[in-house]
């Protein structure tokens, strides 16, 4: 293992500062940044524990909720505003990793977790993102986990995160704070596509931490819904999942908020789908035109075509439920 020293900083400030000093990591759980270390794959000179900093509350505000980033993912699934008002949130986080992971997992550290892509987890293989240049084995290797939207010639490591793709359909704001002060990225925008630079994964800068997420109230968060395919029923990453909002008026579509996972290179949100639900009826037809939409700009590869059909299948689902749960409010 690649020695490090460690630290702990009592305040966001300090944290900050720390992070000028290159090779420096933050760590709050550490639930994927200590097993990447373990196997050689990240190699800080540093660590900065932040679990000292009063980052760890769910606060209501009047634009809707604040999910500050220390906050462990089991707390924000159990808050009552969540539950309420965010299911889809609330299911996304429980339908991640294994209870033990999340009473110790940050939100923060959620976003920022890293692919589960075998090949860039094993040093015997080249990897683009792990090693610019070096060559991406996935594109004709085994590549059944990987994703089919998004992708380049350098990358098609699927993005793993659940809570992601959920804040990504909510149009979620991620809060940074860095050393020129704070900025606000839409959830969107803060994770990036691989391009030629898949190393480069998120728009975070040097000395920037994750500091909240915000989230807005709105009809289609309160109607939301999260479904996750997955190979087997507990601790394991999506195949395919789908997060999905509807704002229903007498059975015709309002407003719709879709976003996929385990299909991106990072969580993928659906516009196309969105607008063919706009102003309509539900009904099985619409649904799979919507379904389609969605997965039109798909590129397969040779093990995960099968996501295709199955990324259809899961969003008729999870748009099927939220619509039965309109139509019953």
């Amino acid at each position: 293992m690649h020695p490090f020293s460690y630290a702990q900083a009592d305040h966001i400030d300090g944290a900050i500062a720390s992070l000028g000093a290159s090779g420096t990591k933050v760590i709050a759980g550490g639930t994927n940044l200590i097993d990447l270390i373990r196997v050689g794959v990240e190699t800080p000179n540093q660590l900065i524990d932040i679990n000292q900093l009063p980052l760890a509350t769910v606060e209501e505000t009047a634009q809707g909720v604040r999910i500050n980033a220390l906050a462990r993912m089991s707390a924000v699934a159990d808050a009552a505003i969540i539950r309420d008002r965010y299911p889809v949130i609330a299911q996304a986080l429980l339908n991640s990793a294994s209870p033990q992971l999340r009473n110790m997992a940050s939100i923060g550290g959620n976003l920022m977790q890293r692919t589960r892509c075998s090949y860039f987890r094993d040093q015997a293989f080249p990897c683009n993102k792990r090693e610019p240049g070096t060559g991406c084995p996935a594109i004709e290797g085994e590549n059944r986990i990987h994703a089919i939207l998004g992708t380049s010639r350098q990358c098609i490591a699927t993005h793993p995160s659940d809570l992601a793709v959920a804040l990504v359909a909510l149009d979620a704001i991620v809060q940074l704070r860095g050393p020129d002060g704070e900025r606000s990225v839409p959830i969107a925008n803060f994770h990036l596509l691989p391009g030629d630079t898949p190393e480069q994964e998120t728009v975070l800068q040097p000395g920037e931490l994750i500091v909240a997420v915000e989230v807005p109230a709105s009809h289609t968060a309160a109607r939301s819904h999260y479904l996750k395919v997955r190979d087997r029923a507990s601790y394991e990453f999506a195949l395919v999942s789908a997060a999905v909002g509807l704002e229903l008026n007498q059975g015709i579509v309002r407003s719709a908020r879709i976003a996929l996972g385990g299909v991106g290179t990072k969580p993928w949100r659906a516009h196309q789908a969105e607008t063919v639900l706009q102003g309509q009826s539900i009904n099985d037809e619409i649904l799979t035109a919507a379904a389609e939409a969605a997965l039109q700009r798909a590129l397969p590869r040779q093990h995960n075509a099968f996501k295709v059909e199955l990324a259809k299948r899961t969003l008729v689902r999870a748009l099927s439920t939220v619509a039965q749960t309109g139509e019953r409010a």
